[in-house]
């Protein structure tokens, strides 16, 4: 079980913190340690390592990997990324990107210093060794992101001293090719060096599992699919070493593990230690959360898209549509699909007064007689809520869709969920805390819950991808049957002919449609599309619900890669723009 432990860290001063609630920690941030008064003791090397996850964690870094969601077609939102979703940043104006770029280079740097400064320690070679394999998977981790945006980036290493370079740094853009080799190597030393388990004190940090599913990550985005095999297979199947991960056997639960409940599903995750402390939890409900969620003020910035519920199979894996619920839903235009689903409610917005020519008990049915995760991952129309109300007491809420014009509107401090944009659309279950977790959790930009960056299921789902491309498709079956299986879908080629895979092809969109139905809120979705090189076909204009239009999208060839921030290039004359900025 690895759980990413969240230190909470100032960057200008000293602080004493505990790392699992175990030991006080003395930190000193990486780029402010003197050889003179640091790098000396065994107790500062693992304070050195302390600092790297920190860094990594950050908001813009690896802290808000859910938000990326909102770039693709299975969520629509507001912020923070929505210069990159609807399809119009410029290198002049992108705060996202130019902090994503910031904060990964920090990581980087940190890194480096850790890399440079350890290897002279007068420790034992055991602490060296691990120690180096962590900043050297972080490294990759850092650079790896930074490929997938911008292609090839100056590449700074170990050799480069940020404390004597900081204003010269002024390398210009290494290829692609060359980048991914210098992650390739990182990773390949962090696999050596790595242990394959810690002790419980030390859960969270980097292990040799995690390195190797993000070097067979890399290989599986470069289309080595026989390289990538390898790595997966040793992390899935233990060809060397008992890594000892293993599904989650609940869903739901794998996604509401919080108070130092830990998953063997999880192999590399940064878990939220505190629901009540400031700096220990992932700020995941100020972005997925509903105006019903801990009195939140600002909320639904990132909501489920209606590609993603619309995706969704029925509960015997057939596809589903909307005519065979509600006939001419599909094209009948949003005033039809209004009679459907909507009802009126009173002016204190406290009951249902009318149901009108609504079926609330059909509408329910459409959402829970299909594949149990898209309930599990969003709130839909009916289905209820444990929110809170305004004194933060738990109570019951229901998702509602009001008719305007027969009065009432949904309001969270009373009965029903209300979404701050106006829109008709769905929200996230999936992250959303219910009530206040027994008092654990009292700060809505606190979100208590261990957040995987790499897990055993999404790992299957990429060794099925894998198999699938170099020829293995009764592998890639056995694998996709695995996921399926523990929410209790029935499996590929089991029986039913809308069940039967029929070639590579089919078995390829198969995969794609179940990373989006197991991986939904997790900021996978956007990654995939670009590597599968879908990312055009899969824009266009968020609309609700109903069909009406939220927002406009659009896409550009230079959309494949992002700009070069034109703050960096101010800073460094050595770079060159990607093509079409």
């Amino acid at each position: 079980m690895k759980i990413m432990k969240l230190i909470h860290i100032t960057a200008l001063c000293i602080a004493a913190m505990s790392l699992c609630g175990c030991e006080s920690l003395d930190y000193t941030p990486a780029d402010q340690m003197s050889g003179k008064t640091f790098w000396k003791t065994e107790a500062h090397a693992r304070q050195a390592a302390v600092g790297l996850y920190s860094a990594m964690k950050e908001p813009w870094c690896f802290g808000m990997e859910f938000t990326f969601d909102m770039c693709s077609d299975i969520a629509d939102g507001t912020s923070p990324w929505a210069d990159i979703s609807r399809g119009n940043t410029f290198a002049s104006n992108s705060g996202g990107v130019q902090n994503h770029w910031q904060y990964l280079y920090e990581l980087v740097h940190r890194s480096n210093t850790v890399i440079r400064n350890v290897a002279t320690m007068p420790i034992s070679q055991q602490t060296i060794d691990r120690v180096t394999g962590e900043a050297r998977f972080l490294r990759a981790m850092a650079y790896f992101r930074m490929l997938n945006c911008w292609g090839g980036v100056p590449y700074y290493d170990e050799t480069c001293d940020i404390n004597k370079e900081f204003g010269n740094l002024k390398s210009p853009r290494s290829a692609a090719d060359e980048i991914r080799r210098h992650i390739i190597d990182d990773l390949t030393e962090a696999i050596e060096k790595l242990p394959v388990q810690w002790d419980t004190e030390n859960l969270g940090r980097a292990t040799k599992g995690a390195a190797y599913s993000l070097r067979g990550k890399v290989y599986l985005y470069n289309r080595e699919w026989e390289k990538a095999i390898a790595d997966f297979e040793e992390v899935v199947y233990d060809k060397e070493n008992d890594h000892g991960y293993s599904l989650h056997p609940d869903y739901n639960e794998l996604f509401r593990l919080y108070n130092g409940k830990h998953s063997p599903e999880m192999i590399f995750s940064i878990q939220s230690l505190d629901g009540n402390t400031p700096g220990y939890a992932l700020d995941i409900v100020s972005y997925f959360g509903n105006k019903s969620t801990m009195r939140l003020i600002a909320s639904n910035r990132i909501v489920p898209s209606t590609t993603l519920a619309d995706m969704y199979e029925n509960l015997d894996g057939s596809p589903f549509d909307w005519d065979d619920i509600f006939p001419g839903f599909n094209f009948g235009g949003s005033q039809l699909r209004r009679e459907y689903m909507s009802v009126a409610i009173d002016q204190g917005s406290t009951k249902v007064t009318d149901l009108l020519k609504c079926d609330t008990t059909k509408v329910m049915d459409a959402y829970r007689t299909r594949d149990p995760r898209l309930c599990l991952n969003i709130i839909t129309p009916y289905s209820h809520y444990l929110g809170t109300d305004a004194g933060s007491s738990p109570m019951d809420k229901q998702f509602v869709l009001a008719d305007p014009t027969k009065g009432g509107a949904p309001m969270e401090a009373m009965a029903f969920i209300r979404n701050s944009e106006g829109w008709n659309s769905y929200f996230w279950r999936k992250w959303i805390p219910t009530g206040n977790l027994d008092g654990y959790w009292g700060e809505y930009n606190r979100t208590p819950y261990e957040f995987p960056l790499i897990r055993l299921g999404d790992v299957i789902l990429m060794l099925a991808e894998a198999y699938n491309e170099a020829g293995y498709t009764d592998k890639a079956v056995t694998e996709v049957n695995k996921i399926r299986a523990r929410v209790g879908m029935p499996g590929l080629n089991s029986g039913a002919e809308w069940l039967a895979v029929e070639d590579k092809a089919d078995m390829a969109e198969r995969i794609r449609r179940e990373r989006a139905f197991e991986l939904a809120g997790e900021g996978q979705r956007y990654w995939d599309l670009r590597r599968w090189g879908l990312l055009e076909n899969s824009v266009k204009n968020a609309t609700d619900i109903f069909g009406d239009l939220m927002y406009t999208r659009s896409y550009q060839k230079r959309h494949e890669l992002w700009p070069i921030p034109l703050v960096e290039m101010d800073r460094n004359p050595n770079l060159t723009q990607n093509e079409g900025w």
